[in-house]
């Protein structure tokens, strides 16, 4: 396979720098700030209480790291008003009701966190005068989905088939609005649309690998309910590596600031199935799985991106096929189950996925 130069962030570049993320306290949102911590930045958290039990972001005692603040990003005032308080040199915006089915039951709390949030967080960094870098990240479910065997690319139609993934269809809209009418001539705004992503410490209903470890945690077979849907799975570090990319070389020349897919090579969007069997291999103790369909609300059977752009632009590109990604993802959740330093498990998983980029 031929070898690709990547463009290695700047480590250094994070240290002492004021960082606002919303959402910090999901899945995502506590890898993120867990590693900007170690990096020396100095994060402060915009978001509800715990999305899940038990949760990362208490279970790694973030707290003691970031200043968290209690808000939902539909208030305005307060999330201005924290913005304004934190005076931010770069914002990530994570903040999201992100389950599909979650969608259907709730489509209007759905679009009113996905969109308005969006609208507050861009009014918001409007009237700061700190900010030189803001990252709205979104989902790879942004696009119409043709039912084609085809990757997606980022000048594809945006038009998301459930309220879920509609609503980030129209947040990259906003985004995009924004950018133009407000915010383009002071600082560099990105969006990132990134692909399923898997790894320790994401407890959400409705998700395959959660829905694993509950499984095999009670002895209990692991009900698969579509289990030939295509999905372009990756590690959690890997879009967050590139999330960290996009802010930092936004931040330092404005050429960098676009709208990018975040996603494995073609070669790991894989089945259910396969991601299930791969999930029982590294686990091992008697798992197994079992089809169950549920006949629950509509969702897309085959979704992949074209990451070209990204590679291109920033010399991006996937660290560890879908096959390590698991190997990482079972050993977090083991070392959870035996009541293990889960920090020094992070820690450990984040350098060795630095040292793999190099």
């Amino acid at each position: 396979m031929e070898k690709v130069g990547m463009k290695m962030l700047d480590l250094s570049f994070f240290s002492g720098k004021r960082i606002f993320i919303t959402g910090h306290t999901g899945f995502k949102g506590s890898w993120l700030s867990f590693i900007l911590v170690q990096l020396g930045a100095k994060v402060t958290g915009f978001s509800l209480d715990f999305p899940t039990n038990p949760s990362l972001f208490s279970l790694i005692n973030l707290s003691r790291d970031v200043k968290s603040i209690r808000g939902d990003i539909r208030d305005f005032n307060l999330l201005s008003k924290s913005i304004d308080e934190a005076e931010p040199e770069i914002v990530i915006h994570m903040a999201a009701q992100p389950i599909v089915r979650l969608g259907y039951k709730d489509p209007v709390g759905t679009y009113s966190t996905n969109v308005m949030g969006t609208v507050n967080i861009c009014e918001s960094i409007r009237k700061s005068k700190s900010i030189k870098s803001f990252l709205n990240v979104t989902t790879d479910k942004v696009y119409k989905n043709s039912g084609q065997l085809i990757s997606y690319k980022e000048d594809a139609e945006l038009d998301g088939y459930d309220p879920y993934s509609n609503s980030k269809s129209c947040s990259e809209l906003v985004t995009h609005s924004y950018k133009l009418s407000f915010l383009d001539e002071r600082l560099s705004v990105s969006t990132a649309r990134s692909g399923n992503v898997i790894g320790g410490g994401d407890f959400s209903i409705d998700r395959i690998i959660p829905d694993c470890i509950r499984a095999v945690k009670n002895g209990e077979e692991i009900e698969v309910r579509n289990p030939d849907s295509i999905r372009p799975y990756q590690h959690v570090l890997e879009p967050l590596y590139a999330y960290l990319l996009i802010a930092e070389k936004q931040f330092k020349e404005k050429k960098y600031a676009s709208y990018y897919n975040v996603g494995p090579d073609y070669s790991d969007c894989v089945t259910t199935r396969e991601l299930v069997d791969l999930f029982v291999k590294h686990w091992g103790d008697n798992a197994k799985w079992v089809e169950r369909k549920d006949f629950g609300p509509h969702e897309d059977s085959f979704l992949s991106l074209d990451c070209s752009k990204i590679k291109k632009n920033l010399l991006w590109k996937p660290q560890w096929n879908i096959s390590i990604s698991m190997e990482k993802t079972v050993q977090w959740y083991k070392a959870w189950l035996s009541g293990e330093d889960l920090r020094s498990i992070m820690k450990k998983q984040v350098n060795d996925f630095l040292e793999n980029a190099k």
